[in-house]
C-alpha cells in the first residue's frame, strides 16, 4: 500500500546488469535507476521524491492485484497483474550481452504477455537527469522516443504499441508487447532491434540460471542462501570487481529522520564477510576479483587504508545534500557521497588482513609485492591500534576506543602472523605477536564489564554493542564462557522484539532513532553456532529468514513494531551475514 505516493521500501525488487541496478515496485514502477553506473546520478528517483524524481511506470489501467517472483535461479523479475478482465505478466530485466562481454549500452527490457482475458495497460516514462535537476529533451523519430541531456541519451523502443513517452495499449490472450529502454553515455544513441532485444532477454535469463547453478550449497535454507548470493551478484560492479553496499542512497533508517546515507560504494570493512561467503559457496573467481580490486584500490594510500571507495577505485567521495529532493516520505536530507570516507576506522584492518588470509588459504600464494604490502599494513596496525577511531558504525561523534575495533586490530596481527608462518609475507612475528597479545590484554582489562557479564562498546561507554557479536566470527581468542555471556547480554539488553536487535542504544552524533539492524541478528545466529549453541542458532535462523520481503530481499533495517523494511535496499551486508550464518550452522552441525 502506497503512503503519500511512496510504496513501502520492502515493496521493491531489484534488477541489474553488473554496472547499475533498477528498483521496481510491485505496481510496475521503476522508481530508481542511476546511469551509466550505480554511483552515477539518477535518471529515475521517484523513490526519493514522488513528484519530481522521475519514474517509468507500466501497469494495468484498471484496479489489479499483483504477485511477483524472480524466475527461479535468476535476477529476472516476473510480476503478474490480475484484473477483473484478465491477467498479464510483466518480465523485467537489465540485459546482458550474448557475446560474453559488456556492451557499451545499458538496457532495461520490459516484456508484457497477456495470459488470459483482455487487459488495458498504461505506461509513462519521465526521465529526470542528474538527480532530477534537469528534464532534458524529448524527441520522436524512426519509430523511437529519445530522451537526451548533454552526454546522456535514452532510447525507448516499443513493439506492440505506438512508441510514445506515455500511452495505453490493449492486450488479449496470447498477445505481447515489448519495451526496451537503452541508455548510453558519451556515445551515440543506440537503436535496438526487436530480435536482438528478445535474444538479450533470453540470454540474460540463461546466464543467471547458469551462474546460480554454480553455487555449492545443499544445506538448509537453500532458497534464502541462493537469493542472497544472487542479490550480492547484483551489487558487483563487473568492470572492476568492486561490490557496493547497496544500489541506493538516502532511504531512511527511520521515516522522517535524518539517518539517510549514500551506500553506492564499496566498504573495506565488508571484505572478510564477502570473501567468506563467496568462497564458502564456491565462487572463487568472484572472490579473487574482489580481493584484487580492494588491494589495487588501496594501493596509493597503503599501508593506510581508506574506509570506502567508488567502484572505479577513487576515494574522493564528498558528501553533499540535495535540497531540491523531498526524500522518501519526507525523510531529509537526501545525500550523495559519504563523509565516512574521511574517518579513521581501525576495524577495517582486521577485515582486510583476514581477507588476505582467506585468499591466500584458498589460492596458496599472494605474490612478492602483495606480500610486502601486507606486511606493511600489519606494521601500521602495530603502531596505530592504541588510537581512538569512529568504529564499524561510523559514528559522527568524537572518536572513541571501540572494543570491536581493537578486536579487529588483534585479528589483523593474528592473520599477519599466520601468513608469515606460511612464508607468504615477510616475517615480523617478533613484533606482530606481542602486539596482538597487547591488544588482547587491553580488551580483557578495559573492554570487559564484570557487572554486565559482557564485552562493552568502549571504556568511555559502558554499554553493549551488537558489533561485539563478531568476536566469535573472527576467532577472537577469548574463553567460550565470556563470548557466550556476551551473546546473552546483547540479546537481553539490545533485543528489539522477536529475533531483532538494535546495534546500540548510546549516542552517535546523529539525531533521531533507527530500526533494528538486520545484519546483527544474523551475526547473532553465526555467533551462537560458533560457540556451540547450534540448536539455538538454527531456531533463530528459522525466525529470521521469513522476514525478507516477498522476493527474498532485505533492507538494512527492520521496524520492530511493524516489520517494515528501512534503510538502503537491498543491503549487501545483511545478505552476506545470512549466507555466513547458514554456513556456520552447517559447519557446526558437521562438527557435532
Amino acid at each position: 500500500m502506497h503512503r503519500n505516493g511512496y510504496p513501502p521500501i520492502g515493496d521493491y525488487a531489484v534488477v541489474g546488469d553488473g554496472r547499475t541496478a533498477a528498483l521496481i515496485a510491485s505496481d510496475g514502477a521503476v522508481d530508481w535507476l542511476c546511469l551509466p553506473d550505480v554511483d552515477s546520478p539518477s535518471v529515475f528517483a521517484a523513490v526519493l521524491d514522488a513528484e519530481r524524481g522521475g519514474a517509468f511506470s507500466l501497469r494495468p489501467s484498471d484496479p489489479f492485484d499483483a504477485e511477483r517472483r524472480y524466475i527461479p535461479g535468476t535476477n529476472v523479475l516476473e510480476t503478474t497483474f490480475r484484473t477483473a478482465g484478465g491477467t498479464v505478466r510483466l518480465t523485467d530485466a537489465m540485459t546482458l550481452s550474448p557475446r560474453g562481454r559488456l556492451a557499451p549500452m545499458r538496457e532495461l527490457v520490459r516484456k508484457l504477455e497477456c495470459l488470459d482475458g483482455v487487459v488495458e495497460i498504461e505506461w509513462s516514462i519521465e526521465p529526470r537527469f542528474d538527480y532530477a535537476r534537469r528534464i532534458g529533451w524529448t524527441s520522436t523519430r524512426d519509430g523511437r522516443v529519445f530522451f537526451t541531456d548533454g552526454p546522456d541519451a535514452l532510447t525507448l523502443s516499443i513493439w506492440g504499441a505506438e512508441p510514445t513517452a506515455s500511452g495505453r495499449l490493449r492486450l488479449a490472450a496470447a498477445e505481447e508487447a515489448l519495451f526496451s529502454l537503452a541508455a548510453t553515455h558519451n556515445r551515440p544513441a543506440v537503436i535496438p532491434g526487436r530480435a536482438d532485444t528478445e535474444e538479450r532477454l533470453a540470454h540474460t535469463t540463461s546466464f543467471w540460471r547458469g551462474w546460480a547453478a554454480d553455487a555449492q550449497w545443499e544445506g538448509p535454507w537453500r532458497d534464502a542462501v541462493l537469493r542472497s548470493i544472487l542479490a550480492l551478484k547484483l551489487l558487483v560492479f563487473a568492470p572492476s570487481g568492486a561490490i557496493v553496499a547497496a544500489p541506493t542512497s538516502s532511504l531512511p533508517e527511520s521515516i522522517g529522520g535524518a539517518r539517510n546515507w549514500d551506500y553506492r560504494y564499496s566498504w573495506l570493512r565488508d571484505a572478510t564477510f564477502t570473501l567468506n561467503a563467496l568462497l564458502a559457496l564456491g565462487y572463487f573467481d568472484a572472490a579473487h576479483a574482489f580481493f584484487w580490486w580492494f588491494m589495487h584500490a588501496s594501493r596509493l594510500t597503503q599501508p593506510r587504508l581508506g574506509v570506502l571507495y567508488r567502484v572505479n577505485g577513487s576515494s574522493r567521495i564528498p558528501e553533499r545534500e540535495l535540497d531540491h529532493l523531498s526524500g522518501y516520505r519526507r525523510s531529509k536530507p537526501v545525500r550523495t557521497g559519504n563523509e565516512a570516507a574521511k574517518q579513521v576506522q581501525l576495524d577495517l584492518y582486521g577485515s582486510v588482513l583476514d581477507s588476505i588470509w582467506l585468499h591466500a588459504d584458498s589460492h596458496g600464494d599472494l605474490g612478492a609485492d602483495t606480500g610486502k604490502a601486507t606486511a606493511k599494513i600489519a606494521d601500521y596496525v602495530s603502531r596505530e591500534w592504541p588510537r581512538p577511531d569512529s568504529g564499524i558504525w561510523e559514528v559522527r561523534s568524537e572518536p572513541r576506543h571501540f572494543v570491536q575495533s581493537k578486536a579487529m586490530c588483534w585479528a589483523a596481527l593474528d592473520r599477519a602472523c599466520r601468513l608469515a608462518e606460511r612464508g607468504l609475507i615477510p616475517d615480523r612475528r617478533q613484533t606482530w605477536r606481542p602486539g596482538a597479545n597487547a591488544i588482547q590484554a587491553w580488551i580483557e582489562q578495559h573492554g570487559w564489564d564484570e557487572e554486565l557479564g559482557a564485552y562493552i562498546r568502549a571504556p568511555e561507554d559502558r554499554e553493549l554493542d551488537a558489533s561485539l557479536l563478531t568476536l566469535p566470527l573472527i576467532e577472537y581468542d577469548a574463553g567460550r564462557d565470556r563470548l557466550s555471556s556476551t551473546i546473552d547480554a546483547i540479546r537481553e539488553r539490545l533485543g528489539a522484539g522477536g529475533p531483532l536487535l538494535y546495534r546500540y542504544l548510546g549516542e552517535d552524533g546523529v539525531p533521531g532513532d533507527e530500526g533494528a539492524f538486520t545484519t546483527c541478528s544474523f551475526w547473532l545466529v553465526d555467533a551462537l553456532a560458533r560457540v556451540g549453541r547450534v540448536d539455538e542458532a538454527a531456531a533463530l535462523m528459522d525466525d529470521l529468514v521469513p522476514l525478507a520481503n516477498d522476493v527474498g530481499l532485505f533492507a538494512e533495517e527492520l521496524d520492530p513494531s511493524s516489520g517494515e523494511h528501512l534503510g538502503n535496499f537491498p543491503q549487501g551486508l545483511v545478505h552476506l551475514a545470512l549466507i555466513n550464518a547458514a554456513v556456520s550452522i552447517r559447519d557446526a552441525e558437521e562438527r557435532r
